[in-house]
């Protein structure tokens, strides 16, 4: 998987593709998909979830550029995969929020199990964040909302980094990769990709960013 879809694709960090190879994905899918745990494509996880094709959460998880000593919220935790492969890169403190009760506890449990004591999972609404916490030296959000939630910006730390799709429920949806200069925004649009939507407080609307 790693060497087809991840390096093959462009994927150079060495930490990164190294958390990819360690994290063993099948314990993350559904018993009836764990043959095809390793393709390249998302998977079912239940409760209208997926979990994301190894292509994009390498390519996310590059993306947010985190360093030894950082700390890192994750939005939408689904099977505790992609907090597990932000664990495997050393040093770094993961914290993750997941709307649906029992994806949340699932994913305590499986990430308690695998030994990933450095992911902290609640249960909650993730368009809130986590302020207890915050600043974040970065962020990634895993289901599309229709606007780049405030609370989500207004919680990074200068010079941190936001990874985002953002889109309409079943429209166009673009991966977005925000970095904080003072109290400004820098957006990048690094294409179209495709994500399940963002639910709770998200719904309610807002405006989709554009580059200054």
């Amino acid at each position: 998987m790693v060497e087809l879809t991840i390096v093959e694709r462009g994927i150079s960090d060495p930490d990164v593709v190294r958390a990819m190879q360690t994290v063993p994905r099948h314990r993350f899918v559904p018993a009836e998909y764990v043959e095809l745990a390793y393709a390249d494509h998302p998977l079912p996880i239940g409760y209208g979830q997926t979990i994301s094709q190894p292509y994009i959460v390498a390519w996310m998880t590059e993306l947010l550029a985190l360093q030894p000593g950082e700390k890192v919220l994750e939005i939408g935790t689904g099977s505790g995969y992609q907090a597990a492969v932000l664990a495997e890169l050393g040093d770094i403190d993961v914290y993750s929020i997941e709307i649906v009760p029992e994806l949340a506890e699932q994913a305590t449990t499986r990430l308690r199990d695998l030994s990933y004591t450095d992911v902290h999972v609640k249960q909650g609404d993730g368009y809130y964040g986590w302020e207890e916490y915050a600043p974040f030296d970065a962020i990634i959000v895993t289901a599309a909302p229709d606007h780049l939630p405030a609370p989500l910006a207004q919680q990074l730390k200068d010079g941190g980094r936001l990874v985002i799709p953002i889109g309409p429920p079943g429209g166009y949806q673009s991966l977005w990769q925000f970095v904080k200069d003072g109290d400004d925004l820098r957006a990048y649009n690094l294409g179209g990709v495709t994500f399940v939507p963002f639910t709770g407080a998200a719904t309610e609307g807002g405006s989709t960013p554009s580059i200054p």
